[in-house]
């Protein structure tokens, strides 16, 4: 049971590199790879770094 519940937890978890899906969880511009609002919030947390589609709101000033 308590792996059931583990597995349930790991949906929408940040995903390995090799899971990572281009269009999904970033793409490239101008030699950059840019995450995803998709990207961001599997991952969970804000770096506080000013991602371009950062979903917790942070803005470098």
């Amino acid at each position: 049971m308590a792996n059931d519940i583990m597995q349930d937890k790991n949906i929408d978890r940040i995903p390995r590199k090799n899971e990572m899906k281009e269009g999904v969880h970033f793409y490239f511009e101008s030699g950059y790879m840019v995450f995803t609002e998709t990207y961001h919030k599997q991952r969970g947390y804000c770096c506080k770094s000013g991602c371009r589609h950062c979903p917790y709101g942070f803005k470098k000033k």
